[in-house]
């Protein structure tokens, strides 16, 4: 007798154990019914341990390699969740091994590189293989896509977004940024995704952007900032505005506001922990989310459970793998042009006229 659908579970491994891939593990665990965790891989021997005594009770193998992970018996996908400079290649990896793949954004520092992982991807295309952009398994995000959907703000011509971090004085930053790849490819990419899950398919036409370090000066000698605005027009009239930063004062700020020819919606202009004011004799203050988990950890399981559904159902997957690379070309784009002063220009089809790293 075959097993039903309430007996399958997808055997995953998670690659990485920082502070996200610890997380996701958690999640898999708790709120992924159709997931079975088996395999765990760091390099870091602090990590190693850690993982060795946490995993212990859950028969979760802890690996110190990830190529050794990816042979683990019976394994059938992992979740990539490691540095950026490492997405691609351990992407790449586990596709020729035959496993299905979410590899957390962006899908490389390079673009050559990521685009060698989405030709793989297409041409392994009995696996699910996607880039993770949370945002968009986020309730309030996809709620404000079917209001536009729905034409309840007209035509989008002009989106603001924001990712802002709370100050971090532990090191953590600087040593994260050196492996990711800059401001604009890492912190802003979420928002760059957003022009296009808002705006539709659309295409850069020109970007400029600016930066500043106010707080972490060993970013300088990275080429890197802690404060960057981009802008970016699209070929049709349409213009997204993005402001990143590393160093608020009060908490996770994040939010993004989609301006149509008849309207306009927005999404969490005034950050909250919870639905608590406080009323004292100095005014009326509520507390904000320390940093984006506490804001998305509902959208990292949707996203978690809708990637495993498509392997379990062998349906496509939620956010095609394509959609990672136009965000990243953007980002690289953003990034070029904080640091050379330059606008950076595109033709329709979205190639760049000077030849730049942006070039698809």
């Amino acid at each position: 007798m075959a097993p039903s659908k309430q007996d399958v579970k997808i055997s995953i491994a998670v690659a990485g154990l920082g502070r996200m891939g610890k997380r996701h593990v958690r999640t898999l665990l708790n709120r992924v019914s159709e997931a079975q965790v088996v395999a765990v891989c760091s390099t870091e021997q602090s990590e190693l341990e850690w993982a060795r005594n946490e995993y212990k009770d859950w028969g979760i193998q802890v690996y110190d390699s990830y190529d050794q992970m990816i042979q683990h018996s019976g394994l059938q996908a992992v979740w990539v969740s490691t540095s950026t400079d490492v997405h691609a290649t351990q992407t790449i990896a586990a596709i020729e091994k035959g496993l299905n793949v979410l590899c957390e954004k962006p899908l490389s520092t390079n673009m050559e590189e990521a685009k060698r992982v989405v030709e793989i991807a297409n041409k392994n295309s009995h696996l699910k293989v996607m880039a993770g952009f949370s945002r968009r398994f986020d309730a309030s995000y996809r709620n404000a896509k079917a209001q536009i959907t729905e034409d309840a703000i007209g035509e989008p011509f002009v989106i603001r977004s924001q990712t802002c971090d709370l100050i971090d004085d532990t090191g953590f930053f600087v040593r994260y940024a050196a492996k990711n790849g800059g401001m604009f490819v890492d912190c802003c990419i979420h928002d760059i995704d957003l022009s296009l899950y808002y705006f539709g398919d659309v295409i850069p036409k020109a970007v400029w952007a600016v930066g500043t370090i106010a707080h972490h000066p060993e970013l300088k000698e990275l080429n890197d900032v802690d404060n960057g605005v981009g802008v970016v027009e699209y070929w049709g009239g349409k213009i997204a505005y993005f402001y990143c930063s590393r160093t608020q004062a009060h908490g996770h700020d994040v939010c993004t506001e989609v301006v149509g020819t008849k309207g306009k919606v927005m999404v969490n202009l005034v950050p909250r922990l919870d639905n608590v004011t406080l009323a004292q004799k100095i005014g009326i203050s509520h507390k904000v989310q320390p940093e984006y988990w506490e804001r998305f950890e509902d959208a990292f399981a949707t996203e978690a459970n809708e990637f495993v559904a498509s392997i379990v159902n062998n349906t496509p997957v939620p956010l095609k793998l394509e959609l990672g690379l136009m965000s990243l070309k953007i980002g690289w784009a953003l990034q070029e042009a904080l640091l050379t002063g330059e606008r950076i220009r595109f033709n329709e089809k979205g190639e760049q006229l000077d030849g730049g790293s942006a070039s698809l």
